[in-house]
Order: structure tokens, then sequence, then C-alpha cells
């Protein structure tokens, strides 16, 4: 262990998880769920293909690695002429991957919510959007939350996978560190002491979230 080194070392990784690890999930995270709703609305639909195609998606997600979608996206598509920098490859990956896992969680939620909800909002003139909007959606954000908590701790760590893609976050810095120096453990162990800092404060935020949750569905 070199502790001048991993003095030296300190805050160029913690800028790179300031500036490129975290702003890399909060978009990814954000853009994700986005796509999560539109998927899991499609789920639900009643039209066959629509419910059909997300349900490709889920599956297409779901059943490959999360590395090889990244490969897809910053590798493969430019063979196809379509050519996109690191920073927008490995946002599209991260955001697809999300909302691939979050769809489900999202589509679940709704459908846990009970079906007499549906029937009071029609019953006062509510349509289907309408309901989905100011009835059901409300409830269903508070049933997903720890399951969609789960998820964003998942994708901060996910994100040290954008290195192989170049993109400048808090790994591809302690690479860049590591490689002159044949440092790796003390680097690579600075590192993970970051995630896990980062990782224990979103668990402590969930757990807080949760419970002002639970004590609001008590009430």
């Amino acid at each position: 262990m070199d502790w001048e080194l991993l003095r030296t070392s300190a805050w160029p990784l913690l800028q790179g998880l300031v500036l490129g690890t975290i702003p890399l999930t909060a978009l990814s995270f954000v853009l994700g769920l986005a796509i999560a709703v539109v998927v899991a609305l499609m789920r639900l639909s009643p039209v066959k293909l629509v419910s059909g195609l997300g349900r490709v998606y889920v599956s297409a997600i779901r059943g490959t690695p999360l590395l090889v979608q990244l490969f897809i996206v910053f590798y493969a598509l430019p063979s196809l002429g379509v050519t996109i920098d690191p920073w927008p490859s490995a946002i599209i990956a991260f955001s697809l991957n999300v909302g691939g896992y979050a769809a489900e969680v999202v589509r679940s939620a709704v459908l846990s919510v009970p079906r007499g909800q549906w029937e009071a909002a029609a019953t006062v003139g509510m349509g289907y959007g309408t309901t989905l909007r100011r009835v059901v959606m409300p409830q269903a954000a508070r049933l997903a939350v720890p399951p969609l908590s789960n998820t964003l701790i998942s994708l901060v760590k996910d994100t040290s996978l954008a290195s192989t893609v170049l993109v400048t976050e808090m790994f591809r810095v302690a690479q860049q560190i590591a490689a002159p120096t044949y440092q790796f453990f003390t680097l690579y162990g600075l590192a993970a002491v970051y995630y896990w800092v980062v990782c224990v404060v979103l668990s402590a935020v969930q757990d807080r979230l949760e419970g002002r949750l639970n004590r609001y569905v008590t009430a």
C-alpha cells in the first residue's frame, strides 16, 4: 500500500466521482425512469402489438449483459454509420438498461393498485389518462420507491463499466493513475471505498424515504 499515492490520488478520484460517476448515474436514471414508464404502459396496453413490443424490449434488455449493450452502442453502431461520443453512448446504454428493469417495477406497482381505485375514478367521470395520472400513478409511485432505489444503487456501481468506452468517470481515473505506477490495489481499493460510501448514503436515504412512506400509508 503506497500511502503517499493514496493521499495524492484521493482528490482526483473524488473529482471523477463528482464530475463523472454521479452525473452519469443521475442522467441515466432519470432518462431510464421515463423509458420505464412508457414501456410499463405499453406492457399494460390491451393492444397486443403494443404490449408485445414492450415485452420484447424488456426481454432483450434483461436477457443481455449491460457490457454487451454498452459495446453495441459505442463500438457496433459505427459499423452501421452511427457514431456516438463516449458520454452519450454510456448514457444511452445505461438509460435503456434501467428502463428495461424499472419497467417491470413500474408495471407491478400499477397492477398492485386496487381495481376499486379505477372504478371509483370512473364513477366520477375520469377517463383512462386522467385516472392513471391523478389516481393510479401517485399510488404506484409509493409502491415502486424501494425497488427503484435498489436499481439506483446498482446503477452507481454499474457506471464503472463506462470506463470501457473511454468515459472519464471515477473508475477510469483510478485506471489512469494505476497504469504507470502499478499500484492497482491502492487505486482500485480507494475507488471501491468511494463507491461503498455513495451506496451507504443512498441506502440511508432509501430507508428514511421508505419510513416516511410507510407512515403515510399507515395514516
